[in-house]
């Protein structure tokens, strides 16, 4: 995309988001199942947050991960470019004398580096990364952000398994005199970068723009800003999770990841 797409899109998306955060705030809350179970047990794994580290808790929403990171006796700095978004997440008051929410772009350079240089232990960026026009400038300037050994754990819808091109399919087989029920995924592309519309949650006011990239996009980008990636989990539902709609993601497609989890780490200069 050239400058001027990108800055089209990124306007729309940000349009786009503070037409759903109402929604998003009402059904998302605290978590719901792709956060309780395949999100933040891994972030807590990879980020290992502790007390009293520093951590920026990139694109946070309606502030969900930063109240959790809070609640760790973590000091966290939580942005989001949604202004509605960042009301909402200043209205819920649990632990916010270690939070401080501003509204800021992810892809504005200048801007993510008045956070403070060498500021923070950590970064995390929960879910977003797909929702950004470019992530080149984040990417370029989080070494910047983070102190020597810092560490970036990001979450994703998995690129390879559930893009916007993913279809649901419930087949019927007679397995050696027994019908079975097999469930699966087809996915029709994924190494060409593209974005497109989607629902993030069924019912939201408005589509949102997907931008959707391999995993070599990612750790590549990572690789040539000095990271290294030392984690790394492919997350699925375990059987028997109920799903709420049929064909939705849940326990009968425990053997497919929706979710990944990494870790990249900037190396301690010797």
């Amino acid at each position: 995309m050239t400058n001027d797409d990108l800055r089209k899109a990124n306007a729309e998306t940000r349009s786009v988001w503070d037409a759903n955060a109402a929604f998003w705030d009402e059904k998302m809350g605290e978590g719901n199942d792709f956060v309780n179970l395949l999100q933040w047990p891994a972030i807590l794994r990879l980020l290992g947050p502790q007390p009293g580290q520093f951590i920026l808790d990139i694109a946070t929403g309606n502030g969900l991960t930063a109240r959790r990171l809070a609640a760790l006796e973590a000091r966290v700095t939580a942005f989001d470019f949604s202004t509605e978004l960042i009301k909402l997440a200043r209205a819920h008051a649990a632990h916010g004398p270690l939070i401080t929410y501003h509204v800021l772009d992810a892809t504005d350079e200048s801007a993510l580096l008045s956070l403070g240089e060498a500021a923070f232990d950590s970064a995390l960026c929960n879910m977003a990364l797909f929702d950004m026009a470019d992530i080149e400038p984040l990417f370029r300037t989080l070494p910047k952000l983070l102190k020597p050994g810092g560490i970036f754990v990001f979450t994703l819808t998995h690129p390879a398994f559930n893009n916007v091109s993913c279809v649901h399919v419930a087949e019927e087989t007679d397995d050696q005199g027994e019908i079975k029920t097999v469930y699966s995924v087809k996915i029709s592309r994924y190494l060409t970068p593209s974005r497109s519309h989607g629902l993030a949650i069924r019912g939201q006011p408005e589509p949102q723009l997907y931008f959707e990239r391999p995993l070599q996009y990612y750790f590549n980008l990572g690789f040539r800003n000095g990271f290294v990636l030392d984690g790394f989990e492919e997350r699925g539902f375990p059987p028997g999770v109920p799903q709420k709609n049929p064909l939705s993601w849940g326990g009968n497609f425990s053997d497919i990841p929706p979710v990944l989890v990494a870790r990249m780490r900037l190396p301690i200069a010797s």
